[in-house]
């Protein structure tokens, strides 16, 4: 699901891309809320605190604001910069960098205590930074995992084609279109669920199991290709026979 891209990639790719890291991000998203009362998946809503700090004369949290901008910018700036400096030399797992790197900053923030909250917040949206970048590098702008503005608007306007005539294969599109849409809805409200429900036991350490799922799915991707290399040898192995 990471490594396919262009016509390569299939309705399936997608679906499991932004079924996994919906959820990551919903986890993330309720870590942040709780923990640092800051939003850590998305920048929207940051314009607006920016505005009531600067209208209060606040202007220290107006900086921090305007910071917390800039983790998210660098970290989708980093995302596809290594992304392409991988592309070079290593193209199969130029995808991995990234991700590694979004595991490190989970753990490590997941394994923190009394850590300072900005910093939190800081990290946390450098790594959904990360994530919104390389998803939408893979998928081509098909899938967004990390914030559902965007997402509830395309859902409306499908929705409202369905109205209307539609051929087999364009109905057949929207279909997969609104399903794809719903899934990433679906598993991102069930991330922030879950992580609000053992947030009260597990604090941050909830970021420890969204690691360990961004973990599985890069190891289950790379059996998966493996095997189907391993069964093209083989066919090939006899046929050459």
């Amino acid at each position: 699901m990471f490594r396919h891209k262009g016509s390569r990639r299939t309705f399936t790719h997608n679906l499991r891309l932004a079924s996994t890291l919906s959820f990551i991000a919903g986890i993330v998203n309720i870590a942040g809320v709780l923990s640092v009362a800051t939003l850590t998946t998305n920048v929207t809503g940051h314009f607006a605190f920016f505005a009531e700090q600067i209208a209060l004369k606040n202007y220290s949290k107006a900086i921090t604001i305007i910071i917390y901008l800039l983790f998210f910018l660098l970290g989708a700036f980093a995302s596809n910069f290594m992304v392409e400096l991988a592309m070079l030399k290593k193209p199969r797992i130029a995808h991995a960098f990234p991700m590694f790197l979004e595991i490190i900053i989970l753990l490590f923030v997941g394994f923190s205590s009394n850590f300072y909250p900005d910093y939190i917040a800081y990290l946390l949206l450098f790594a959904m930074g990360l994530q919104n970048a390389l998803v939408t590098n893979i998928s081509q702008s098909v899938v967004r995992t990390t914030h559902l503005t965007g997402l509830f608007t395309d859902l409306g306007i499908e929705l409202s084609q369905l109205f209307f005539f539609k051929k087999d294969a364009e109905l057949k599109r929207l279909s997969r279109s609104i399903f794809l849409r719903l899934s990433i809805i679906f598993f991102f409200f069930l991330g922030c669920v879950l992580g609000g429900l053992f947030y009260e036991n597990f604090h941050l350490k909830i970021l420890l199991f969204a690691a360990l799922i961004l973990l599985f799915a890069l190891l289950f991707d790379n059996i998966i290709v493996y095997y189907h290399l391993t069964k093209r040898r083989i066919k090939s192995s006899h046929h050459e026979e």
